[in-house]
């Protein structure tokens, strides 16, 4: 219950109340959890031979944000065999084929925006997003079921913290999405469907794992939602830009000049400071010692994320919103970690983090350069025991007028 109402601050709470960066505690059903934040606690994390990803994520979240049997939970060589597979649909030809899909819908929905009165921003991107999604990675959508789709997409990652009827809607979804996605598919294994070799759908549709063999049609559709349900979830990053471009004018005026040195600087101080997934699950492989503390086989470990990015041992003022601080930044796998963090190519890392920041950069590019808007009184308070957090209002603009022809 501590957990559910403290949200992302609860290990940080206690971090700062112990004076330490470990602590153990019951969580979960009463399971013994080491919970641990910084540098050394990810190098730690993120070592493959210390931590095992299987039986890690509390069952709430596999039934609603990843799936059963998908690459997050897997370990080993079937996890560097998929990863592989995962990290070969985002070369950069394929990062700029979804950023032009993605400015594509949104130029389109600018002009559709004019005429209406008011917009909430979260929402539309949602559906936006969604539908680049689908066409990227190859999955025939729809144009009257891609809000329903958007909407069971979304409650996937905002589903698996809540409790009661939120939290049973978001397996619910989870079951349809899973059913949509299954036949598809068995239709691009009968050549019923022929999606483009390049795409996620008919890649992990042929994808063969350790064993030799294709997947099965349940683990298949839940790596293909792996894929699209992440970049439906780069949603809230985006509420995030236009939450700062709002509070802090000033670094928006700097980006007005078009140096795109700061576009980057600023789409990473977004993910460093707000909120987004506030920590990850392993179990620990094998018994050790980390600061004198004992890790025993099978014990559950929970790492900070977000109190990683704000630790104040690794970031200057980290409670203040600074895009300058990344001009200079020498990067480190184990203290920027909004997206998890070690080796990109073999460890746990999202492989979808490049992806995820050119789309940000885009988006960023789309509300500076491309529209004009107005945001009117509302509330834009963060509510840190919320998981997902983001404003209620879901960030509501108003007289929105086209640059894009300028």
């Amino acid at each position: 219950m501590a957990l559910l109402k403290e949200g992302y601050l609860y290990m940080a709470n206690r971090f700062e109340r112990f004076d330490s960066n470990i602590f153990a505690t019951r969580l979960l059903g009463g399971q013994k959890v080491i919970c641990m934040t910084g540098k050394e606690a990810a190098k730690v994390f993120y070592d493959n031979a210390r931590m095992i990803r299987s039986g890690a994520a509390p069952k709430r979240f596999r039934q609603t944000l990843l799936g059963e049997k998908g690459i997050q939970t897997i370990d080993g060589f079937n996890h560097e065999n998929r990863k592989r597979m995962f990290i070969s649909l985002m070369t950069e030809k394929r990062i700029q084929d979804i950023v032009r899909i993605y400015r594509r819908e949104w130029e389109s929905a600018i002009f559709r925006w004019e005429n209406q009165k008011e917009v909430l921003l979260y929402d539309d991107v949602t559906v936006i997003l969604t539908k680049t999604a689908c066409e990227w990675a190859g999955i025939p959508i729809a144009e009257d079921e891609i809000v329903e789709r958007a909407g069971q997409l979304s409650s996937l990652f905002q589903s698996g913290a809540k409790i009661g009827p939120k939290h049973w809607q978001g397996r619910i979804n989870r079951n349809l999405l899973e059913n949509w996605i299954q036949k598809l598919v068995e239709d691009v294994r009968d050549k019923k469907l022929e999606p483009k070799e390049e795409t996620a759908l008919y890649q992990i549709s042929w994808f063969q794992d350790g064993n030799g063999k294709l997947l099965n049609t349940e683990v298949a559709a839940v790596e293909v939602l792996n894929v699209i349900r992440p970049i439906v979830a780069i949603a809230i990053y985006i509420v995030f830009i236009a939450l700062s471009l709002y509070n802090y004018p000033a670094e928006k005026n700097k980006l007005l000049t078009g140096d795109r040195t700061l576009y980057e600087m600023f789409v990473q101080e977004v993910r460093r400071y707000y909120p987004f997934f506030p920590f990850v699950a392993a179990r620990v492989r094998k018994d050790f010692l980390l600061e004198y503390y004992p890790f025993k086989a099978g014990t559950l470990v929970l790492l900070d994320l977000y109190g990683t990015n704000h630790h104040p041992d690794l970031w200057d003022k980290p409670d203040q919103f600074l895009p300058q601080r990344f001009k200079a930044r020498r990067e480190n796998p184990f203290d920027f970690i909004p997206q998890g963090g070690g080796d990109y190519i073999k460890g746990h890392r999202c492989p979808g983090e490049q992806l995820t920041v050119e789309m940000m950069k885009a988006s960023l590019d789309l509300l500076v350069n491309k529209m004009d808007y107005q945001v009117p009184a509302q509330n834009l308070t963060l509510d840190m025991a919320k998981i997902p957090s983001f404003p209620n209002s879901k960030f509501l603009i108003t007289r929105i007028k086209s640059r894009i022809h300028e």
